[in-house]
């Protein structure tokens, strides 16, 4: 899958968000099968796609599951990983594996903790001496010359006064 930046265009923002996530199975239980795997798969996706989350990578360890999602800000991760462990759980419980069947009971597949972390962009350590650099006076600001033009241009309307106060418009 192309992992080039691919910004989300909407109406009021552009975003370029990430997440790494890691579901483990309820008692980390080893009952993610090849089987049971291509049904979370599966039901990852499709939950996915009607929340309008990319699912970018995703790959199992038996006991836990790795996921790389492309997200929109409108979405919290908490209800992007409710949406997804509700469905795959339910869609894992409907089929009846017996791998799962023996080695889990009661209705949940999933541990109710998660891992998440976002991830992207540029290092920690770039954007920590960047924001750093925004209170020093001394630090030199890139001009655009069209700004520059426009400051320095006349108005091409008049100062208005309001109640003794000047503003520029």
């Amino acid at each position: 899958m192309n992992l080039s930046k691919k910004y989300r265009r909407k109406r009021h923002s552009v975003s370029l968000l990430h997440a790494h996530l890691v579901f483990c199975v309820k008692y980390r239980r080893r009952v993610i099968t090849r089987r049971a795997f291509e049904i979370l798969r599966r039901s990852m996706r499709a939950t996915a796609r009607i929340i309008g989350v990319e699912l970018v990578a995703i790959q199992s360890d038996g006991d836990h599951l790795h996921l790389m999602i492309h997200y929109p800000p409108n979405l919290s991760l908490s209800e992007i990983v409710r949406r997804l462990k509700g469905a795959s759980s339910r869609a894992i419980r409907a089929i009846g594996l017996p791998e799962v069947i023996k080695k889990l009971w009661g209705a949940a597949f999933w541990s109710p903790s998660y891992f998440v972390v976002s991830c992207g962009g540029a290092p920690l350590e770039t954007i920590k001496s960047y924001v750093k650099r925004q209170e020093d006076p001394t630090r030199v600001r890139r001009k655009s010359p069209a700004l520059t033009a426009a400051r320095t241009s006349k108005a091409p309307y008049p100062r208005t006064e309001v109640r003794g106060l000047r503003a520029n418009l």
